[in-house]
């Protein structure tokens, strides 16, 4: 039932909200096993031990990094007040990373990776683990320092969705605006949300959908086609690889898009988009890595299941990419239309 939405956007960001103990695990090719888990002050000297080696191993361009002055007493203190973060492969301290308060966001720092474990992936595993969860948690934003004498650093961060802001001293500021995350526990539910979205959508609006099959991605789009009062009935266009629908009324048409079968972005220009990019929505089911190139400016939709097979609640991550999209607006569209009076 629709009632039963809950949007963890709505959370306040306090430190009970952080995620405990072990949140995410996966195997790596080699079959060992990778978990990530909040770190506890007893874990302390593991965490140092991670970021003396990974700083240790930096190339030094004017200073010796600070990180090299970290000691126990100094991580546990930075534990205490806020919170840590461990990668463990097969029970081994991999990758570390503290988490800080700044103002009503969360600042990274001391991201590390020990030498014997990079050119794995680790970092991003860590990272990304980490976002999601403090997305799910409802927390809005995180930020971090980068020093400027390593641009190919700031690059990497740009890489994972995070932004320049500001120049403070030797460091750049950067931040990033987590997703809205909505729980949706049925199809009409999901059918809910696509409509609530749709009276965000304006001409030329990009919306670029993932999940796994069967995840949800069509019944969004069902959801956003009624909202917009298009002609129907949208189905996924698997075969077709896309449908033109159009408005009954003056507002934007939908233009349907499943990518599924494209190999890439050419395949995707082959499709002539642009001819009605303007003047419509587009949405792209199977997009992402794809078709982004429609837009700077475009609104991520990506659905997940949960790890119980029997509980058919979807995750939905609505991220909202460029400056177009409020974060306000979002969070209203994904509470029930009973509760965003």
């Amino acid at each position: 039932m629709s009632d039963a939405v809950a949007t963890r956007s709505e959370r306040a960001a306090d430190d009970s909200a952080l995620p405990s103990g072990s949140f995410a695990a996966a195997p790596l090719p080699d079959g060992r096993l990778v978990v990530v888990r909040r770190a506890l002050p007893a874990d302390a000297p593991d965490v140092l031990r991670v970021i003396h080696a990974a700083f240790a191993g930096r190339p030094v361009r004017s200073n010796l990094p600070a990180a090299l002055s970290e000691t126990d007493a100094t991580i546990r203190a930075a534990i205490e007040a806020c919170a840590g973060f461990m990668l463990e492969v097969d029970g081994e301290a991999a990758a570390a990373t503290i988490l800080s308060h700044d103002g009503d966001a969360y600042q990274l720092g001391r991201v590390a990776v020990r030498p014997k474990f990079q050119r794995l992936g680790l970092a991003t595993m860590l990272v990304s683990a980490l976002l999601e969860a403090l997305a799910l948690n409802g927390v809005a934003r995180v930020t971090l320092l980068v020093r400027k004498e390593y641009p190919e650093i700031g690059r990497w961060w740009a890489g994972r969705g995070f932004q320049f802001v500001s120049h403070e001293g030797e460091h750049a500021r950067m931040e990033a605006w987590l997703p809205v995350v909505v729980g949706v526990p049925d199809a009409d539910a999901m059918r809910d949300l696509g409509r609530r979205v749709a009276a965000l959508m304006r001409p030329g609006d990009v919306i670029i959908a993932s999940g796994d099959l069967g995840a949800g991605k069509t019944t969004f789009a069902q959801g956003l086609g009624a909202g917009l009062g298009v002609d129907g009935p949208v189905i996924s266009p698997t075969f077709v690889l896309s449908r033109v629908h159009r408005a009954r009324s003056g507002g934007p048409g939908l233009v349907h898009v499943d990518a599924y079968r494209l190999g890439d972005a050419a395949e995707l220009d082959d499709l002539d988009l642009d001819a009605s990019l303007d003047d419509s929505v587009t949405f792209v089911e199977w997009g992402s890595g794809i078709a982004e190139g429609l837009s700077d400016v475009r609104l991520a939709v990506d659905i997940r299941r949960g790890i119980d097979p029997a509980d058919d609640t979807r995750w939905v991550f609505l991220n909202g990419i460029g400056g177009r999209w409020s974060r306000a607006e979002l969070e209203a569209a994904a509470r029930p239309e009973e509760n965003n009076a």
